[in-house]
């Protein structure tokens, strides 16, 4: 391990378009003690001879592999078994740094000492219109991470996005490193570090430049899929936050609730369900009623689980719970 240096994990996978640029910003970081291992995930188009380019000019900082095994899980594990640096942080290949995003995100662990992982703010862009749903996700990465929060809403989706982070080696270590096998993977990383109480600090300026594009992997890999986050999320609020003394409650009957009212019973977890949808409520589904959301109130110390995707219910769900002394997880 070389003292104080950082260890950047690159996945490529046809990224030729925007490697180059990618490349470039980890370039010119402010700071120049760092090491890049990228890894070729069988590229078909010129990934490789960019990377080789690339490693040609910085050949003390810069390794290159092809992946042994197809997938960004088994590039990610490759590339960290050939890293040596102190602090360890992951970049996506059609991204951009900010120039001093290292230099940041090392300096409040630095400051912070071990137990803590490092983030900031991240913008999106593209060299097409950002669609409205892009534009909110920002906002509510960034608002949680203004206040150092982003745990509170680890069950509704990835609160620490995967290429802005950073952590020391030994808490990384600690974590499991890159040796899970379940995607989304920087969900279940994320949650990882949650369940080994890493402390997110974050720097309260934007130091990642996340691009959007048609074909980006987290948009067409099925790997992404809405099911396999319900598939992540479930187990880990079971082990970390489930309490089976007190009452379970799904709002939401809707595709979403489904999923999650099936897993359980599969599990032979006892819940009730409520709705705010008048439609639903007094239905059977899975030889369960789901009842009015007033139920939530007629249970002892319950934990309700909101399944509810729509704006305009969540807005609902948030007023009921005002001023209420009662816990919930937004799931979507």
């Amino acid at each position: 391990m070389k003292h104080n240096s950082i260890s950047i994990i690159l996945p490529v996978f046809n990224a030729a378009p925007f490697l180059a640029a990618c490349l470039e910003s980890i370039q010119n970081q402010s700071i120049n003690d760092w090491e890049l291992i990228a890894i070729d995930d069988f590229s078909t188009d010129s990934s490789w001879e960019i990377l080789n380019s690339f490693r040609a000019k910085f050949p003390l900082q810069v390794q290159v592999f092809k992946n042994k095994e197809k997938g960004i899980i088994p590039a990610l594990g490759l590339a960290y078994s050939k890293s040596q640096g102190e602090y360890i942080t992951r970049m996506d290949a059609d991204d951009l740094m900010e120039k001093t995003k290292l230099e940041t995100l090392r300096n409040i662990l630095i400051e912070n000492g071990k137990g803590f992982v490092s983030t900031g703010l991240v913008k999106y862009f593209s060299e097409t219109s950002l669609g409205d749903g892009y534009k909110k996700y920002e906002k509510w990465l960034n608002d949680l991470s203004m206040e150092n929060k982003n745990y509170n809403d680890i069950y509704k989706e990835c609160v620490i996005p995967s290429p802005s982070w950073m952590c020391h080696r030994d808490d990384f270590e600690k974590c499991g490193a890159f040796s899970n096998s379940q995607y989304p993977e920087d969900y279940d990383l994320c949650f990882r570090f949650y369940k080994n109480n890493l402390k997110v600090v974050s720097a309260k300026k934007v130091i990642h430049h996340w691009r959007d594009y048609s074909n980006r992997t987290s948009r067409t890999d099925p790997n992404y899929a809405n099911p396999n986050y319900f598939d992540l999320k479930l187990p880990y609020f079971l082990e970390l936050d489930f309490d089976k003394n007190r009452p379970l409650v799904i709002w939401g009957a809707g595709t979403k609730g489904k999923h999650l009212a099936k897993k359980l019973n599969e599990l032979k977890i006892h819940f009730y369900w409520v709705s705010n949808n008048d439609k639903k409520n007094g239905k059977m589904i899975y030889d369960i009623k789901v009842e009015h959301f007033d139920k939530v109130e007629t249970l002892e110390n319950p934990q309700v689980i909101i399944s509810v995707a729509s704006p305009e219910g969540q807005v609902e769900i948030l007023n009921f719970f005002k001023n209420k002394n009662l816990e919930y997880y937004f799931f979507c």
